[in-house]
């Protein structure tokens, strides 16, 4: 977009571009998402940032009424494969807070000197300011939602002291850790976590989205594949509640969101964590779980202009692509999955997790165990799971090609390169292999025509003799809306029903 073009959009409070860029306002110095309902200012003293972090670097505070640091991420960084969206994946999942520069340029196989030029170049704002940027909403939301002490915040959120966490509080928001604490927003609020109390409960959060989200379809994909001791789904239809289990950087963890999506567009997560360092990284992995940072209205126009897709786009707008919690974890259930039925895996799934899992130190609700390590599994002699020789080859080869670094499944992987190490793999092919890609690494623009449920979708809907190159970067999208297309007239009539009221 031209400036002029993302001015229009701060005119008419576009929320389809949260998070896509934010305006500051040289007379205020604040900064602001798009849909900013405070008074439009004029052109002349707005200037446009690609990320917060940048418009914090050239000094500008974020704005109390809008909360421009709890919009949904940029589309852009999943759907690109190069160093800079690469780099932006691994800088959400809070690989500089733990490995610091140098281990996000090692992880990119790039100098420091090299991701600090490119990410500036692009972004206004190296890695160590966007980390910082993001330590910033970290404690934000610890402040509002826990009664924790404002030191043990500093250390959970990835700041190496209290002076700089109470430094960064004040640039930031223009405020200390106690006033900001002060002004929890209320209940009805529409941006933003909110919460009070101890924690006890877990952190409440709003994970924000943008667009329509086709959420009962997305928590029926999930709820099909749930293995149970892993995840759970309780409730009725309309207002389920998803739980699972969290293997993290510095411990457990437990994911609980909540089906019913809020009218300003978030759904509700509540997350409890053995260690509060890593709630950054819970957070990434549940958006990355539910796709909250799709773009539906780019998909939409994209995958509308084909005759064949325009239906199934009209019937479920806001369809979502599910990723993955824990990408290792996602790797081992495709294998078990490849050349069965959804629910013959998920019985092996659930064998594999009741005979290697690891048990939870206290089980919550139905939540028993943390999925194996591929480090135990790529020794396991998996027996008596009642499996082909292959297949138990199969997953001791990914699981053992895992453990050693043979195939990389991080936020910031390079997705062909994965894609050929897996497929190098014994017991491997080209839809295990697409299917990891797809859901491990997030990319969306994957079509699997090899999948039967996907085959049928297109035949059903005249889409074989297409040029599926036209679907691109969003064929994820496309054979997610063929799934549904398989599943025949009665599930299409339910869906037409819930549109029309």
């Amino acid at each position: 977009m031209t400036d002029d073009g993302k001015y229009e959009a701060v005119c008419s409070r576009d929320a389809r571009f949260d998070g896509e860029f934010f305006f500051a306002v040289s007379t205020t110095g604040i900064y602001c998402r798009p849909s900013c309902p405070a008074i439009t200012p004029k052109r002349k003293n707005i200037r446009f940032f690609p990320t917060a972090a940048a418009a914090q670097g050239a000094g500008f505070r974020a704005c109390r009424r809008c909360r421009p640091d709890a919009v949904p991420g940029s589309a852009e960084w999943n759907a690109r494969a190069d160093v800079v969206g690469r780099a932006m994946r691994l800088i959400g999942d809070g690989v500089v807070d733990r490995e610091g520069v140098a281990g996000l340029a090692g992880r990119l196989g790039y100098s420091a000197r090299q991701v600090q030029r490119q990410l500036n170049a692009e972004l206004g704002a190296g890695p160590l300011a966007l980390a910082r940027a993001q330590r910033g909403h970290t404690a934000r939301i610890l402040l509002q939602t826990t009664g924790m002490r404002a030191a043990e915040i500093a250390f959970a959120a990835g700041f190496a002291s209290v002076r700089q966490f109470n430094d960064t509080i004040r640039e930031i928001y223009a405020t200390t850790p106690s006033e900001l604490r002060a002004a929890r927003p209320g209940q009805t609020a529409r941006f933003g976590p909110v919460g009070s109390g101890d924690g006890a409960a877990g952190i409440p959060l709003r994970l924000a989205f943008r667009g329509p989200y086709a959420a009962s379809e997305v928590f029926d994909y999930l709820g099909d594949r749930a293995l149970a001791g892993l995840e759970e789904i309780t409730g009725e239809r309309g207002a389920r509640t998803y739980r699972r289990t969290l293997r993290l950087p510095n411990g457990a963890g437990i994911a609980e969101v909540d089906e019913a999506t809020g009218a300003g567009g978030w759904l509700e997560c509540r997350l409890h964590l053995c260690d509060l360092r890593d709630l950054t990284c819970a957070t990434q992995r549940v958006r990355r779980l539910f796709d909250l940072d799709a773009d539906p209205y780019a998909v939409g126009e994209r995958l509308a202009a084909d005759p064949a897709l325009a239906p199934l786009v009209a019937l479920r707008p806001g369809l979502r692509a599910p990723g993955a919690a824990d990408p290792r974890e996602l790797a081992v259930r495709a294998v078990l999955g490849q050349q069965v039925s959804v629910a013959a895996g998920r019985r092996l799934g659930e064998a594999l997790l009741a005979a290697y899992g690891e048990p939870l130190r206290t089980p919550s609700g139905g939540l028993t165990h943390l999925f194996p390590r591929a480090e135990w599994l790529a020794e396991a002699a998996l027996g008596e799971l009642g499996m082909p020789a292959a297949r138990r080859e199969a997953v001791r080869a990914v699981s053992a090609a895992l453990a050693d670094g043979t195939v990389l499944l991080d936020p910031g992987a390079d997705r062909d390169e994965t894609e050929k190490a897996l497929l190098g793999l014994r017991g491997v092919g080209p839809w295990t292999a697409g299917y990891i890609r797809m859901r491990a690494l997030a990319d969306p623009d994957v079509l699997l025509t090899s999948d039967v449920a996907v085959r049928s979708g297109m035949r059903r809907t005249g889409a074989e003799a297409v040029d599926s190159e036209a679907w691109r970067p969003w064929r994820s999208y496309a054979m997610h809306h063929f799934r549904h297309a398989a599943a025949g007239r009665a599930n299409d009539e339910e869906h037409r029903e819930r549109n029309d009221r």
